[in-house]
């Protein structure tokens, strides 16, 4: 999996968690909806300040936003 797709996949997972709309989620970052939904489709790259902004509001570390899901409890840390 690429890491585009990873992180969008995370990125939807936390905000759902966290019981946010996209709307709400980019306001609070300073992202538009639109660029919010193509990440988390995987067809928009990040930029380190936006998965900065976006760990923040979420409150995780930018790095859970990047870990590979299936990588989880199995000590494998890597990227993919």
């Amino acid at each position: 999996m690429n890491l585009r797709k990873i992180f969008g996949l995370n990125l939807q997972r936390l905000r759902r968690e966290r019981r946010l709309s996209q709307e709400q989620l980019a306001h609070l970052a300073g992202c538009a909806r639109a660029y919010l939904s193509g990440a988390e489709a995987g067809r928009r790259n990040a930029t380190l300040d936006m998965v900065e902004a976006l760990a923040r509001v979420l409150e995780v570390e930018p790095a859970e936003l990047l870990m590979d899901p299936g990588s989880e409890g199995n000590g494998d840390r890597s990227l993919g």
